[in-house]
């Protein structure tokens, strides 16, 4: 019998997780042996099924166990390990959305679905990659990125996403915050960069922190303001056409246009073209991205695997025009790569020998289910909130219709084990609550990561917390 203690504000996840993870260590739960279903672990310790999940997904990420289809969990052989003290962290602070992890259901829409993730073919073709003795893996490589894995984007961007480009054009970092810092200087630090307002905070704070002047531009359902956007003097602007986030909005082919027309207005104007998270759409077809309709080489497209394929992947891709190349090429091409060579064949195998697009395929399905039943459990809630920027991508919004305050939403779903987000931590400056389009009770509601029964557990615990 697992001790519980309800009122040690601990979570009743990481009680079950140490205790079963300690006893695997001491040999208790012997190497081998078949552990209770979640459900029946669940129904034995008398709490919901979503804590016991979010328990056994920690010792799997772990490695203390493993789940085989159709046989059940099982503890895996762990080596002797070196118990390491924790170091007391100095001047350390916890950001917010970091510590909303410690509830039982968290609605976060930073997360993906790892437990779908192709791992016996991204562990074949890592196997596949080291095991010749390849002398050249180990060398610096193109400044670029590996010849191979550019041209591998080139096609899979051509083909889904309708971009027009050369492999020449693209450049491989390690990480969007890498990629922003590199386009700013290719740039030049003197460039006015105006963003959608709310909006993606972490390109924000970057290109904030190089020098670049940052003006904010109201958006309306279509996307950013190219009214106020001319109006701002800005150089540069950034957008999120395909899936605005974090308002979700999916920006019409007449505002692209409209976009492109004040970029060919100006002198050296570009559009920075974040297309972080296309490959996921749920209602008709995607829209091409927005630099396939440049004809003038004024947009600036970027793309990351992180969402597509795993966080800690940390690979993006730049797509320059070719005036931006040039400079590139003259100014800072002795900038070394940022990715291993390793990493990037891993990735290039992976894409070439069809892997990419069955995990595409089996991921699009998955969230669509997971899309689907969030929607159908929202619909008791449909008196109360409206539902924004569903269709596309990992998260929708919430709407309150009742005058409720954000602050009192997100208190109040923590109060029950339920971590959600307010739509003013995204925007620059202070949320315009006045504003009919951005009310200040507005939540953020991402779903990605959290199993079907997790999904129907938090909506279920969000009503009686905000509805009764």
């Amino acid at each position: 019998m697992i001790p519980l203690k309800a009122q040690s504000g601990q979570p009743l996840y990481e009680q079950i997780y140490e205790y079963m993870k300690d006893e695997i260590r001491k040999g208790g739960l012997a190497s081998g042996s078949r552990l209770p279903s979640t459900r029946v672990l669940a129904e034995h310790l008398k709490v919901s099924r979503s804590t016991t999940q979010m328990a056994y997904e920690q010792l799997m990420a772990e490695g203390y166990i493993e789940t085989i289809p159709c046989k059940g969990c099982f503890v895996l052989n762990i080596e002797e390990l070196t118990e390491v003290e924790p170091e007391v962290p100095r001047g350390f602070v916890v950001e917010p959305e970091q510590e909303e992890t410690l509830v039982e259901v968290d609605f976060s829409p930073r997360g993906i679905d790892l437990t779908h993730f192709p791992y016996n073919a991204w562990r074949k073709v890592t196997r596949n990659t080291l095991v010749d003795d390849n002398k050249e893996m180990f060398l610096t490589g193109s400044p670029q990125g590996e010849p191979g894995l550019r041209e591998a984007i080139r096609r899979y961007l051509h083909s889904a996403r309708g971009v027009n480009c050369t492999a020449e054009q693209i450049i491989v970092g390690a990480g969007n915050e890498y990629l922003f810092m590199l386009l700013s200087q290719i740039l030049g630090r003197d460039k006015i960069i105006a963003m959608e307002n709310p909006t993606y905070k972490q390109a924000y704070l970057v290109f904030e922190s190089l020098g670049h002047t940052m003006l904010p531009v109201t958006m309306d359902q279509y996307g950013m303001d190219v009214q106020i956007l001319e109006k701002s003097g800005a150089d540069v602007a950034y957008s999120m056409p395909s899936h605005q986030y974090p308002m979700g909005i999916v920006m019409p082919i007449k505002r692209r246009q409209e976009l492109l027309a004040w970029a060919a207005r100006g002198p050296n104007r570009y559009v920075i073209e974040d297309d972080y998270d296309s490959e996921f759409r749920y209602k008709g077809k995607p829209i091409p991205a927005m630099q396939g309709m440049d004809s003038l080489g004024n947009v600036i497209y970027m793309g990351t695997f992180s969402k597509s394929i795993a966080p800690a992947i940390r690979v993006g891709y730049l797509v320059l025009p070719k005036r931006l190349l040039h400079i590139y090429k003259k100014q800072y091409s002795f900038y070394a790569s940022t990715v291993s060579r390793i990493d990037q064949k891993i990735i290039y195998q992976f894409l070439v020998e069809g892997h990419y697009e069955r995990h595409l395929n089996r991921m699009r399905a998955i969230y669509k289910s997971k899309h689907d039943l969030l929607l159908g459990e929202l619909k008791g809630m449909e008196p109360y909130f409206d539902m924004e920027g569903e269709f596309a991508g990992l998260h929708i919004l919430l709407r309150d219709k009742q005058g409720q305050k954000e602050r009192w939403l997100v208190d109040k779903a923590r109060e029950v084990g339920v971590g959600v987000y307010g739509l003013s931590g995204y925007f620059i400056g202070k949320a315009p609550a006045d504003d009919q389009k951005f009310p200040a009770a507005t939540v953020v509601l991402g779903y990605a990561r959290l199993s079907e029964e997790q999904i129907r557990e938090g909506v279920k615990r969000l009503y009686g917390a905000w509805c009764t």
